[in-house]
């Protein structure tokens, strides 16, 4: 019985979703190498546009089938424009930050995220949180706290982006699932098209910030975007072949790898205080996704 229910197909399909989730994962930790390597030459408003640029050509063919006017004439545009925006503002963050930090401290406030999505959600979504997803969220504050670890030495403007990052990617989130009910690619449009916009706003403003691009830097910048693409798409789908309890989990692999690549490519050691307090972060925010999935599952019933 053990030898069959191993080789169904749909024990097959559950590895292969975490085979993809994985995946996705190491190709966001290397794009994420790849852009703070990038950001030391480039302003993160040039890196921002060419990426965005780049992504909106190889989407080009989707956005043609759906049709531009369906994708433009949405309901409630104000939401989705400033869902754009947070989502803008948040990889702006988070290319800044790294600019000034090692991988795995930026990537500590970015996992934080799920908690803010939690602590959000009876005020902006109306969501019942019970008392122990309420003591989570308040472990994983402590968590970010910690990792912070307040100091006149490491308040610094690159820690202050990276949580202001954070919490709008939080923000972004808790609109995605206000706007649960628009087609995928008309939310990868208007986020696309925002970062977009918001990055030549910043080139605008700026214009000294441009800096002259080999042809080599120019196909890496735009391999950024469309690295990031296939990691989505690689995170939808293994989501679509296995189970969310399954593979979401799998996610946290990103401070692993971050901690890895920022020791391998940048020579950065991980503050004990930021390993302290992404133990606290992962374990609230792994408390919080299960304890939603066991709530899910007993409404069902």
């Amino acid at each position: 019985m053990t030898d069959i229910t191993a080789s169904s197909p749909a024990t097959g399909t559950a590895r292969l979703g975490v085979l993809l989730m994985l995946l996705g994962m190491v190709m966001f930790s290397l794009n994420d190498v790849l852009g703070k390597w990038l950001v030391a030459t480039y302003s993160v408003g040039q890196l921002m546009l060419i990426r965005s640029l780049a992504a909106m050509v190889v989407l080009a063919p989707f956005f043609w089938k759906v049709g531009w006017r369906r994708l433009v004439d949405v309901e409630r545009p104000k939401l989705h424009l400033l869902r754009s925006g947070l989502f803008a503002f948040e990889a702006s963050g988070f290319y800044f930050a790294v600019a000034y930090m090692p991988l795995a401290d930026a990537m500590t406030y970015w996992l934080a995220a799920p908690i803010y999505v939690a602590a959000m959600s009876p005020l902006l979504l109306g969501e019942k949180v019970g008392w122990r997803r309420w003591t989570a969220i308040i472990v994983g504050f402590v968590g970010v706290v910690i990792a912070l670890e307040p100091s006149k030495d490491t308040f610094t403007l690159p820690a202050l982006i990276a949580l202001a990052g954070s919490l709008a990617f939080s923000f972004a989130m808790v609109l995605g699932r206000t706007l649960r009910a628009a087609p995928d690619t008309t939310l990868v449009f208007w986020q696309v098209a925002g970062a977009a916009i918001f990055a030549g706003v910043w080139c605008l403003a700026d214009p000294a910030g441009w800096a002259p691009v080999s042809s080599v830097d120019f196909g890496l910048l735009s391999l950024l975007g469309i690295v990031a693409m296939s990691a989505h798409m690689l995170v939808n789908r293994s989501l679509k072949l296995a189970d969310a309890a399954t593979v979401v989990p799998l996610q946290y692999s990103l401070l692993l790898w971050a901690v890895i690549f920022g020791w391998m490519f940048f020579g950065d050691a991980p503050r004990p205080a930021m390993l302290v307090g992404a133990g606290f972060i992962v374990a609230s925010g792994l408390f919080i996704f299960f304890r939603e999935q066991h709530l899910k599952r007993r409404g069902r019933a």
